[in-house]
């Protein structure tokens, strides 16, 4: 017998109707999976996915699911693993989920999609895909949220969003709650992750999406094909469960299905308009509005002193720039390059960018110090001390982007035709675009597959 939270939990998933969503958070929905294939179809040709598809032996189609942004067709599977490892290269992907939801439920349910032998209705995989996000969200919220599960050392992309995208999956194939239960049993099989990437520059945290996306696919296939999960994964005092090997028991069950459908998780995520990590836009925010508020110019800048949790120093505060992670996950460089180049989008994460000779004067410029007194989720204070002796402060507390601070809905389809371009026919990226923003009016969203290759 099943634990009663995970059976809750399925039944709430099995029973969810696709009116269930408000048009806004369908509406937000159809703009998240927009700007997942935009980041992903770039990420396409980033030296992550093609080391990847190296790796693998990779060099002829060889199955029939599309590796987005190429003319590749692949098994399910690993299209599912190649695609999370583009969604998330760039560092542009949805944040605020599970933490990267897009980069994890998007590549599972879409190679899910292409091995649908009947019409989809763009309803059906918008539903897969909502459920996906909450699912992701909610086992990170109970395992005691990003602060305390990732500061124990796990990536929440790779460790909950393999939930996430094994009941997107299951919803896309109809299962039953039953079936739902067995494959988030199974999910927590394909569970992991760690922070240790951080600390050299290595690009393994692109791979934890991939493997979650992976992962979430093939525990709902097993699924599918009647074999059985730990009806105990989510007990929260039995040994060997989710929350005895992840939290060190601290987690809290009841929050996976407390309030089922009051407050869809999709509508806390934020869509981000830096191609750095989401720690870092607070302080890129904060220095445009102080430059834009005082109508200073980078010359007028002296120093910048940033003040941050111990928390938040840990993951973004660092200054060593050996390769494009270490400059995806920096603070100091993000300020930097904000400050040499007046923006950080991708050309300012490439390595002729974070070598340039002149972001080494403005690196030094940038004090980072830890305020023991901040909470670990709170946002930066940023003091930028003018070469006239002022000294001006401000902090941003929710960074553009974010669900209190939006994009624009131009802004945002400005940045996924900016970054489809790159590597899509102007024809397939319209066609795309088109496509999903009118998923909900769609009769099978399998038309979709042939935009992004």
């Amino acid at each position: 017998m099943a634990d009663p939270v995970l059976l809750s939990l399925a039944n709430k998933i099995a029973t969810a109707r696709f009116d269930d969503f408000p048009d806004a958070t369908v509406k937000k929905a159809k703009l998240h999976i927009l700007d997942t294939f935009g980041v992903a179809v770039a990420g396409s040709a980033s030296a992550e996915t093609r080391m990847t598809l190296a790796a693998l032996g990779v060099e002829a189609s060889t199955g029939a699911s599309i590796i987005w942004g190429t003319p590749l067709s692949l098994d399910a599977r690993t299209a599912a693993l190649v695609n999370g490892v583009s969604a998330h290269a760039l560092e542009l992907d949805d944040s605020g989920g599970c933490d990267h939801s897009g980069a994890v439920v998007l590549p599972a349910v879409v190679a899910a999609l292409g091995e649908m032998k009947r019409p989809v209705r763009g309803r059906e995989f918008l539903k897969s895909v909502l459920i996906g996000y909450e699912v992701g969200r909610r086992v990170l919220e109970a395992a005691g949220g990003y602060e305390t599960h990732n500061g124990l050392g796990w990536h929440s992309t790779g460790t909950c969003g393999v939930f996430g995208a094994a009941a997107a999956v299951g919803t896309l194939l109809g299962f039953d709650a039953e079936r739902l239960a067995s494959a988030l049993g199974l999910a927590c099989s394909f569970a992991g992750g760690t922070w240790a990437f951080i600390h050299d520059g290595s690009p393994a945290k692109k791979l934890h999406a991939g493997r979650a996306a992976e992962g979430g696919l093939l525990a709902a296939r097993l699924a599918a094909s009647g074999f059985a999960g730990p009806g105990d994964v989510f007990d929260g005092s039995a040994w060997g469960s989710f929350f005895q090997a992840f939290c060190r028991g601290e987690g809290d069950p009841a929050a996976l299905d407390s309030a089922f459908g009051e407050g869809w998780r999709i509508d806390r995520c934020s869509i981000k308009p830096h191609a750095t990590c989401r720690g870092t836009h607070s302080a890129i925010d904060a220095i445009d509005k102080l430059l834009g508020d005082h109508a200073l110019k980078r010359e007028d800048v002296a120093a910048v002193t940033v003040e941050m949790s111990g928390f938040q120093f840990g993951m973004c505060g660092g200054k060593t720039l050996t390769s494009r992670a270490q400059a995806q996950m920096s603070l100091p460089y993000a300020v930097a390059a904000r400050l040499r180049y007046g923006k950080v989008s991708l050309a300012e994460l490439e390595e002729r960018a974070w070598r340039d000779a002149n972001i080494g004067q403005w690196l030094d410029r940038v004090d980072v110090r830890i305020d023991p007194a901040m909470s670990d989720e709170a946002e930066p204070a940023i003091t930028l001390a003018t070469v006239g002796g002022r000294q001006l402060k401000t902090t941003v507390e929710f960074p553009l982007g974010s669900p209190a601070n939006p994009l624009s809905d131009d802004r945002l389809i400005g940045k996924y035709d900016e970054l489809a371009a790159t590597v899509l026919p102007a024809r397939k990226a319209v066609g795309l675009r088109e496509g999903v923003l009118a998923l909900d009016r769609s009769a099978d969203a399998r038309a979709l597959l042939e935009w992004l290759r």
